[in-house]
C-alpha cells in the first residue's frame, strides 16, 4: 500500500503550494514545544542576556525545530502517505515536492544555525545543530523505521531544546541544564506510547517498529509506568537544585501524581480497543498539560523573582 501511494509523491498539483503548506511542513505544533521549553531554559539559566540575543536565540531556535520538522516530512513522505493521521500532510497530498521541502529544510537549518553561532554563542549553536541532526538522522533516518527503541532514544531530540536555551545564556551546560533535559526525556516515551497505543493499526501499516506493533500491548502499558514513575522524583530534582521554588513544588508534587496515576489507569485497562483507546487518550492529552504546566512554573517563578 506504501509503495503505490509513494507513487504519487512528487507529482505536485497545478496551482504551487501555498503559504500555509510551508507552515505545515515547520510542525508548528512541534515547533511551539520547542520553543516554550528553550525559552524556559533560558530564562532560569543562571546569568543574564540582552533582550535582543534573547529573541534571537528563539528565533533560531523556532526556525531550525522547523527545518528539523521539514526534513523529517521529506523524508518520511512514503510512510505518511499511508497513516490516516500523516495522509494529508503537503509533500503525500502533492502540494509541495519532496525536492523542494529538502532545500527549504536545509536553508532554514543552515541559517538557524549560523545566524545563532553569530548572534548569540558557539555552544548553543552547536547543540542547535546537534538536536536538527539527531533528530533526522538518528531518529528519522536510522531509529524510526528500524528499531523498537525510537521513541526513547531518538526522543532525546525533543529534550536537547531547554539546553539550548540554557547554553545561549551561559555559554555552557551544567546539572540544571541536564535535569531540564532529563525531564523532558523521560516525559516522552509514556507520552508517545500513549498515543501509539490507539494508532498502532496505522503504524503497523507502514512497518514501524513502534512499541505497541512489535512487543503487543500489555509489554507497552508496562514501559508506560516504568518511565512515569522514573520520570516524577527527576521533576523533583529541581527543588532542591534551587531552580525551582514553592510555585513550582505544587505544581509538580500534585500533577506529577496524576500523571502517574493516569497511566496506572492505562497500565489496568484490561481492553483498551473496547474502551475505545479512552484511558489512554486522556493520558496522551493530560500528558501534554503536565509538561507544559512543569515548565510554566519554573517560567512563573523567574517572572516573579523568586528563582
Amino acid at each position: 500500500m506504501i509503495e503505490a501511494r509513494a507513487a504519487t509523491i512528487g507529482a505536485v498539483r497545478p496551482g504551487g503550494a501555498e503559504v500555509a503548506d510551508y507552515v505545515a511542513l515547520l510542525k508548528p505544533r512541534m515547533m511551539s514545544l520547542v520553543l516554550f521549553t528553550s525559552a524556559v531554559g533560558l530564562a532560569v539559566a543562571p546569568g543574564s542576556i540582552h533582550p535582543v540575543l534573547a529573541i534571537a536565540a528563539l528565533v533560531c531556535v523556532a526556525v531550525g525545530a522547523g527545518a528539523a520538522g521539514a526534513l523529517n516530512m521529506w523524508y518520511d513522505a512514503d510512510i505518511d502517505a499511508g497513516m490516516a493521521r500523516t495522509a494529508g500532510r503537503p509533500i503525500p497530498a502533492g502540494r509541495i515536492a519532496p525536492g523542494e521541502a529538502l532545500g527549504f529544510g536545509v536553508a532554514l537549518a543552515g541559517g538557524a544555525v549560523m545566524t545563532m553561532a553569530l548572534l548569540v554563542n558557539l555552544a548553543s549553536a552547536a547543540i542547535l545543530a546537534l538536536t536538527i541532526g539527531f533528530y533526522l538522522f538518528v531518529y528519522t533516518m536510522w531509529l524510526k523505521r528500524r528499531s523498537v527503541h525510537n521513541t526513547v532514544v531518538g526522543g532525546a531530540a525533543g529534550a536537547f531544546p531547554p539546553m539550548i536555551g540554557w547554553a545561549a545564556v551561559t555559554g555552557g551546560l551544567d546539572w540544571g541544564a541536564l535535569t531540564l533535559f532529563a525531564i523532558v526525556f523521560l516525559w516522552q516515551p509514556t507520552h508517545f506510547w500513549a498515543l501509539a497505543l490507539y494508532r498502532a493499526q496505522d503504524y503497523a501499516r507502514v512497518g514501524i517498529p513502534m512499541l505497541p506493533v512489535v512487543a503487543g500491548e500489555a509489554e507497552t502499558k508496562r514501559q508506560m509506568l516504568l518511565y512515569a514513575v522514573a520520570l516524577y522524583p527527576v521533576t523533583l530534582m529541581p527543588l532542591p537544585m534551587g531552580l525551582g521554588h514553592a510555585v513550582y513544588a505544587a505544581v509538580a508534587v500534585p500533577f506529577g501524581l496524576a500523571f502517574v496515576g493516569l497511566t496506572v489507569a492505562v497500565w489496568r485497562s484490561r481492553d483498551l480497543a473496547q474502551a475505545g483507546y479512552a484511558p489512554a487518550k486522556r493520558l496522551f492529552a493530560y500528558s501534554i498539560l503536565y509538561l507544559f504546566l512543569l515548565f510554566a512554573a519554573l517560567l512563573a517563578e523567574r517572572l516573579m523573582g523568586l528563582a
